[in-house]
């Protein structure tokens, strides 16, 4: 029970904003728990005074009371389950939202590690069973120690005797619950593990469908799919069975008890000790006192198998940002865009070897300084120090001569917009899609970036122009039509300081040639700094930077560097001489 005490620990502070509905619950709950009682002993009055004396004007008092008892306890069950579930759901959705915002902040290499449907389940199932641990295990737990006590004290007020044999057997129940605990917990982890596993597989399959038809991997795919999904139905068996035998086993004992109530009983009623009434209200109560017993046994259960879903996420909540806000960040500027690595190293958490070492450079409003290098040399590391995804481990990064430690995450990621190399597109319509690079932008805005971005033609083509959805993977756009939104996003955020990290990747050269200019102009006025393989815009750098095992090797113009040769030169190619199909096609690109 050690992790049951730690995970309540935990997650019980997300109730504070509810507990004095969770008193209101407690109060319907006992109020319900009495009425029950009444309605039982109401019950035995008629039975002895109306209906073995066969008198209808002794039914008419009972029946009325028990009418009212009856409502009463139906209007109040009503409301405390209406509430309770309330309740629930206000604690599921504030604990996601706590953990979704923690995911938020976590560092890439975190989504490396483990996999998006696995998250996803975390989210979703493991949430919803630390909501059965927290509100509505403690409410069961409430109303079936309360029924529990009431049942009992009514049996001892008919027959003190009688119920005291009765109540021996009680035990059974938590002592069945308590040796099936563990085996169940296993099972439910088991299970949890399997089912977001499935939805990995399906996740990921459906995202790499072309590569899946491209190369026939249909069998490959269900043979993944029905490795996963034997393993959860082997769990989900173990655990239902389990969790069977326990019931079964408490159906069986409840019997028992029942028949001795009722053997006792007659044996009473022959010697004149108890009334037919009262037999049937003490076995009424024995029988309802049995399921709340048999509830805070099954509740042991249930918290135990709750805990496979706190361990899963906690796992997430005591991940660690790699980044955070300082404590006393410098207040905002307006910032003019000047960058400057100075010295700067930094290795990959768990990586063996660092993946920059001693770079440094600087870069100021209106230039553009293009990174690049061979695959792996460390070029995009580059841009996740600069957005401040993770910080160097040794020298600084500066913006306008700030430290970015020092520097609110918000105020610096305003004014640093990324293009990254992945084209994402959100599932929404295409006005979402531009407008999320600033939030609350006008319509006029969007349809300026747009036409800055050489997009507005191709979105007002579309059936519903702006309003047009789109998803990731649509096949309504181009490649270098979604391309151009990208870049009309970021045109929208009007930053000092852009980072284009491999901003023709995955286009063909037709393509290509067509992001060159919306890039141009969203470069425009701006601090840029590009990491590419792709050196088209190369000759119109202020300076070209080449790093090649994580440190910087070559530094200079295009031109410099080209006539130098070294790796830079090996990397861009012969220079072309004027008048050549080469320089034509290079005047082309630019």
């Amino acid at each position: 029970m050690r992790e049951v005490r730690t995970a309540f620990r935990r997650f019980w502070p997300l109730t504070l904003g509810d507990r004095k509905w969770s008193a209101v619950i407690v109060a319907c709950v006992v109020v319900a728990a009495l009425a029950e009682t009444a309605s039982i002993l109401l019950f035995a009055e008629l039975t002895d005074n109306a209906l073995k004396a066969g008198s209808l004007a002794a039914f008419w008092g009972p029946a009325a009371a028990w009418l009212g008892v009856a409502v009463l306890g139906a209007v109040v069950g009503y409301l405390g389950n209406s509430l309770a579930t309330w309740t629930a759901e206000r604690f599921v959705l504030r604990l996601r939202a706590r953990v979704f915002r923690h995911v938020q902040g976590l560092p890439p290499h975190f989504f490396q590690k483990h996999r998006r449907g696995d998250l996803v389940e975390r989210l979703t199932g493991d949430v919803e069973a630390i909501e059965q641990m927290v509100v509505s295990g403690v409410v069961g737990t409430v109303a079936a120690v309360f029924s529990a006590l009431f049942y009992s004290a009514a049996a001892l007020y008919l027959r003190w005797d009688l119920a005291l044999a009765t109540f021996v057997l009680a035990p059974l129940f938590l002592l069945a619950a308590r040796r099936f605990a563990g085996r169940i917990r296993t099972a439910s982890q088991d299970e949890r593990v399997a089912d977001g596993a499935i939805t990995s597989v399906v996740e990921e399959s459906l995202g790499h469908i072309v590569l899946t038809q491209a190369y026939n991997r249909h069998g490959d795919e269900e043979k993944r799919l029905d490795r996963e999904a034997r393993a959860w139905m082997k769990a989900s068996v173990r655990g239902a069975r389990l969790s069977e035998m326990y019931e079964q086993f408490v159906e069986v004992v409840e019997t028992i008890c029942v028949l001795a109530v009722i053997g006792l009983g007659v044996w009473e009623i022959s010697a004149g000790r108890m009334t037919l009434g009262q037999l049937l209200a003490f076995a009424a109560f024995v029988g309802y006192l049995y399921p709340p017993v048999r509830s805070l046994g099954r509740l042991g259960l249930t918290l135990t198998a709750a805990t496979a879903g706190a361990q899963r996420l906690g796992e997430i909540l005591d991940a660690e940002p790699a980044v955070t806000d300082p404590a006393e960040p410098v207040g905002p500027w307006p910032v003019h865009g000047r960058v400057g690595f100075h010295g700067v190293s930094f290795r990959y958490p768990g990586a063996t070897r660092e993946s920059l070492t001693e770079v440094t450079f600087t870069a100021g409003p209106g230039e553009l300084v293009v990174v690049t290098g061979p695959s792996g040399a460390g070029k995009s590391t580059a841009a996740k120090l600069l957005t401040r995804f993770y910080d160097p481990g040794s020298g600084a990064i500066t913006l306008d001569g700030v430290p970015l430690p020092q520097l609110d995450l918000r105020f610096l990621r305003e004014n640093v917009t990324l293009l990254p190399q992945e084209t994402l597109i959100l599932n929404g319509t295409v006005r979402e899609n531009i407008a999320c690079g600033r939030p609350g932008a006008s319509d006029e805005d969007i349809e300026q970036a747009a036409r800055s971005a050489a997009a507005h033609d191709f979105i007002t083509a579309l059936p519903e122009g702006y309003d047009t959805h789109i998803a990731p993977g649509t096949a309504a756009l181009s490649g270098g039509q979604l391309k151009r939104l990208t870049i009309a996003r970021a045109m929208l955020r009007t930053a000092p300081v852009l980072v284009l990290d491999e901003p023709t990747a995955g286009l063909d050269s037709v393509a290509a040639r067509q992001v060159v200019q919306p890039l141009r102009r969203l470069m425009s006025g701006r601090t840029t700094i590009m990491i590419t393989h792709d050196l088209s815009l190369a000759p119109d750098a202020d300076r070209v930077l080449v790093v090649d095992g994580g440190r910087l090797v070559e530094a200079g113009t295009h031109a410099e560097l080209a006539a130098r040769g070294g790796v830079y030169g090996r990397l861009a190619g012969p220079v072309p001489v004027p008048g050549t199909p080469a320089e034509e096609t290079l005047v082309l690109r630019r």
